[in-house]
């Protein structure tokens, strides 16, 4: 086997290759299925790959199977979930665009510039932070709760989930401008 294709990776390619199935739920007309259901299978799926978001470091770093494409693929799963039902959040209106908006952005930027680290070889001033992996939390369990999206008598999700949103939200300013300070250096070396 080669040394990319390891049980972590393998984990990391599931979470990619089941985005679209969190997607293609809510197209499927209300006559074939109803919206709660939608909301019960597409946090199902949702928690799934939260559960292996956290199972594959959790494992690469167990079973000394860490590679550079893990790490590259890792953060890319990561985006592309969260993305994903962003949109989908949004479009179904349980959260408020402008959050979503910023969060997108700061992956974009992120994503960026840990490549433009790359190409000047100083990557791994850019490591992985604790405030980034408290971002990814605080959004993986908003974007559970606003699928979710349960109005009952005395738990509403959905205005948990904004709450947790809006934590989000300001954790993700905070690890972006995190990130900026650490690559702040480079930024003085521009062409």
């Amino acid at each position: 086997m080669a040394k990319s294709v390891t049980l972590p990776t393998l984990l990391t390619w599931l979470r990619i290759c089941i985005l679209p199935i969190i997607v293609i739920i809510f197209y499927v007309p209300d006559s074939v299925l109803a919206m709660d259901s939608k909301n019960l299978f597409s946090t199902i799926i949702f928690a799934f790959a939260a559960l292996t978001d956290y199972l594959d470091g959790y494992l690469a770093r167990l079973l000394k199977q860490e590679t550079s494409f893990g790490a590259f693929l890792d953060p890319v799963a990561d985006k592309a979930i969260v993305v994903a039902c962003l949109v989908i959040l949004v479009y179904l209106q349980r959260t408020f665009w402008w959050g979503a908006i910023i969060i997108i952005s700061r992956e974009i930027a992120i994503s960026a510039l840990r490549e433009w680290m790359v190409q000047l070889g100083k990557v791994k001033n850019l490591a992985v932070a604790y405030i980034g992996k408290v971002k990814t939390t605080i959004q993986m369990i908003s974007i559970g709760l606003l699928l979710f999206d349960y109005h009952g008598k005395y738990i509403n999700t959905n205005y948990i989930g904004n709450i947790f949103m809006a934590v989000a939200v300001a954790t993700t300013i905070l690890s972006m401008l995190y990130y900026l300070k650490q690559a702040q250096k480079q930024f003085k070396n521009i062409d």
